[in-house]
C-alpha cells in the first residue's frame, strides 16, 4: 500500500476536506498537503481537479473518488 502521498488542496476547498475525511481512515499513509495556491504552474494544472491525490510513482487519483476508489487507488502500488 502507498505509504505517502501528496493532496493537492487550497484554502476553503470543502472538497478537500472531504477527500483528507476519506484519507484519515489510513493512519499508516502519510499525506503532505500541497497548496496550488503556492505556484502558478500547480493552480494551472490542478485549478478546477483538486482535491487530486499523487502517489510517489506519479500516479494520480481526481476527484471525486469514493472509499473503495481510494482503497483500490492505494493497494494498486503493490500490484
Amino acid at each position: 500500500m502507498t505509504e505517502s502521498i501528496i493532496l493537492f488542496t487550497t484554502a476553503g476547498c470543502h472538497l478537500c476536506d472531504e477527500a483528507s475525511a476519506l484519507l484519515s481512515q489510513y493512519p499508516s499513509v502519510r499525506v503532505n498537503k500541497v497548496d496550488i495556491a503556492i505556484d502558478d504552474a500547480l493552480i494551472e494544472r490542478y485549478g478546477v481537479l483538486i482535491p487530486v491525490l499523487r502517489a510517489a510513482d506519479g500516479r494520480e487519483l481526481n476527484w471525486p473518488f469514493d472509499a473503495g476508489q481510494l482503497q483500490r487507488w492505494l493497494a494498486d502500488e503493490d500490484s
